[in-house]
């Protein structure tokens, strides 16, 4: 037996290569001893060269060992599934049209700590199962930072337990149902007030000017339920009951049986929770059957779109509103989105695309709060941050906070005229 400090190794090339075999030091001419010396400098220069690359990467800062989803040096990569065909198409063409105007000049002028802003687009139809698996690509195949731009209550609560347990932050659905605001979940954040606030303030409004006989017509999902309970809420803070109430299907157009449900009551007032199309038909069949009564619907309906597609029909039809009239330019905010959306080549302005540039510009505060070393926890920790006393939103006031991630309870009345404009 030999100790090991007694032992010199040599490659032996007649029993193979690759072979290393051990010799008693004594026993070693000078000529392998100098070829033991060159061996050994060979093997740690392997050594080396296979352990050097190791110990830097370990040693490199977490950040570039550990980059954050949908984050690089030069990108920032949001995911927005919405309808973008179908009868709600409008409504995701116009949020994602003001959002991505307002990304755009960010990206101009620099991106974000020069990443620029990037959404992918994924088209649901206003469907809930559709919404689920956009999400669950966007998060697991494309990887995305954040989700932006949602549309939709059904949509929207489909996605709810995906990006919940994914930890992925989820900025200014297009719903103001209450399951995307209680109980507090971290990872949303709401920048339009919710339907619990616009139906106050629509029958508010309604019993201010003596109109007590109200029924509503709503679409038969998640989003119509939630509208529906809103406007009973109200009414029983007033003592009053809801006359009737009927439905439609999402994304029908079939309102026969929700015209022969209310027509008999002739209420002074119809509440409407629904989207354009279908608000629309409901509209004109009501006037074909001699319906003299006012009709008055949230803002989720799709303005434009409802105005354009009622036409003749649409004059006197209120909607109530979660973001100032797009008109305007009285404050600095609306200055800004007409410019930028001129800009872009959209004449028209509109409610939906307003509310998607004011979701981008807030998002973009919340990016450049969160610092350079971006990650999803330091961006729900830098949305947290904002309020009126410290971010200047040019006339729209945003609050959030540690223990309220809704945003807003702005909501004000507009009225469709006989040319599908719009009063304030």
């Amino acid at each position: 037996m030999f100790s090991s400090s007694n032992l010199s190794i040599i490659r032996d090339g007649a029993m193979g290569e690759g072979m290393i075999h051990a010799y008693p030091a004594a026993s070693l001419d000078q000529h392998q001893k100098v070829a033991i010396m060159h061996l050994h400098r060979r093997l740690f220069s392997g050594f080396l060269s296979f352990i050097l690359p190791l110990v830097v990467g370990a040693a490199l800062p977490l950040s570039a060992s550990f980059a954050e989803s949908g984050v690089t040096d030069q990108k920032i990569i949001l995911g927005q599934s919405a309808a973008f065909s179908g009868p709600a198409a409008q409504l995701g063409i116009q949020m994602n049209a003001g959002a991505k105007a307002y990304f755009d000049s960010v990206n101009e002028q620099g991106g974000v700590f020069g990443r620029q802003i990037e959404i992918i687009k994924a088209d649901d139809k206003y469907e809930a199962d559709l919404a689920a698996a956009n999400t669950k690509r966007l998060i697991e195949k494309d990887d995305v930072f954040a989700l932006f731009g949602y549309v939709g209550t059904p949509t929207s609560n489909a996605a709810l337990p995906i990006f919940t347990q994914a930890g992925v932050p989820f900025f200014a659905p297009v719903t103001g149902a209450q399951s995307l605001r209680e109980p507090l979940n971290r990872q949303v954040f709401n920048i339009r007030a919710s339907y619990f606030d616009e139906t106050e303030h629509l029958v508010e409004k309604l019993a201010n000017v003596g109109i007590k006989n109200i029924a509503v017509f709503y679409q038969n999902d998640a989003y119509g339920r939630a509208g529906l309970e809103g406007v009973q809420r109200a009414l029983k803070k007033m003592n009053l009951e809801l006359v009737e109430a009927a439905t439609v299907e999402r994304n029908s157009t079939d309102v026969k049986g929700a015209v022969s449900k209310i027509l008999p009551k002739r209420p002074a007032a119809i509440i409407q929770i629904s989207a354009y199309a279908s608000c629309a038909a409901y509209i004109k069949e009501m006037r074909k059957a001699g319906y003299n009564g006012q009709f008055y619907n949230v803002s989720f309906v799709g303005s434009q779109a409802l105005a354009d597609a009622l036409g003749k029909d649409g004059e006197g039809v209120v909607i109530s509103q979660v973001v100032p009239f797009p008109w305007s330019s009285s404050t600095p905010v609306l200055a800004e989105y007409t410019k930028l959306m001129q800009k872009a080549g959209v004449k028209e302005p509109n409610f939906s695309s307003l509310e998607g540039f004011i979701a981008a510009k807030v998002f973009v505060e919340g990016l450049k709060r969160a610092g350079k070393d971006l990650t999803r926890a330091k961006l729900v920790k830098a949305l947290e941050t904002i309020n009126m006393k410290n971010y200047n939103g040019g006339g729209f006031d945003v609050n959030f906070s540690g223990s309220n991630h809704s945003g807003s309870k702005f909501v004000e009345m507009t009225m469709i005229t006989k040319d599908k404009k719009f009063l304030n």
